[in-house]
């Protein structure tokens, strides 16, 4: 008499279709067990770094585009810059405001935008998983912009270019909202990205003191951010819609406060 390979039970003498060497019992827990092996396994969501990759591929297009107007990579002239729309107190304070704007992604030699789009590439990466992109955008120009307008009131005779006031203003908001947010993360777990990043904003305030980087622009961005991170904190415990229109608020917020110290820096300026 044939038995069952696994459990010893006898088989039937007479069976109909494929004989197979398992009892019905048997063969019933193995098809369970393989269908539970073939159940389809959970796609992680990986967020495309969009937001990072399209600035830092207008910063690299900007940048070939000076070089093959002629503009020298390793040390371009003053003139140079300023045609490329440099920030520079008697036009960015005249006729070209624009120009708080546009020299956020205006380098000054491929050493400068080499490490300036490193830094943007790490701390972008980190961003999109918190921030959704429209917040990103909104930290990221805001920040630019107040470095340029502080880089106004503490240089007004200087040539100021590059993202490090909007990298700085992004830096300032993940710490900001890393620390006061409630996130759906372990506080401990948040230590040492919060290290880190407090450690990046340290070391670099640290090197700008070297004659020749403009360290009110990163003082300039990252306050900013800090700001805009701190007003946001909190909405990111509430449902969508309650978080856009929080983003709504301190975009309007943002703008005027901007407009306000613009319109001061030019004041002084011309007393």
């Amino acid at each position: 008499m044939q038995t069952c390979v696994r459990c010893g039970r006898e088989l039937p003498a007479f069976s109909v279709g494929e004989v197979s060497p398992l009892c019905r019992d048997c063969r019933a827990n193995a098809n369970l067990i393989a269908s539970a092996s073939e159940a389809p396994r959970p796609v992680r969501n990986r967020q495309p770094f969009l937001v990072t990759q399209i600035i830092v591929g207008v910063n690299l297009l900007v940048f070939i585009a000076m070089v093959l107007s002629g503009v020298s990579p390793m040390e371009p002239t003053i003139q140079q810059l300023v045609t490329w729309g440099a920030n520079f107190a008697p036009r960015s304070l005249g006729s070209q405001p624009w120009r708080i704007l546009a020299s956020n992604y205006v380098h000054i030699g491929v050493i400068h935008i080499f490490f300036n789009m490193w830094c943007l590439w790490n701390l972008g990466r980190l961003a999109e998983r918190i921030f959704d992109r429209w917040t990103y955008l909104l930290v990221y120009t805001a920040s630019g912009i107040g470095g340029s307008v502080a880089s106004l009131w503490w240089h007004p005779r200087g040539i100021g270019a590059g993202a490090s006031g909007a990298i700085f203003g992004l830096a300032g908001a993940l710490i900001a909202v890393l620390y006061l947010g409630k996130l759906p993360i372990a506080r401990e777990a948040l230590k040492p990205t919060l290290k880190s990043l407090l450690s990046f904003a340290a070391y670099n305030l640290f090197f700008g003191l070297v004659p020749g980087i403009d360290n009110s622009a990163h003082l300039g961005g990252l306050a900013t951010g800090l700001g805009l991170g701190a007003v946001l904190a909190k909405s990111f415990s509430e449902p969508p819609e309650n978080r856009s229109r929080w983003r709504n608020y301190a975009m309007v917020g943002t703008v005027l406060l901007l407009l306000a110290g613009y319109n001061y820096v030019k004041l002084k300026a011309e007393h």
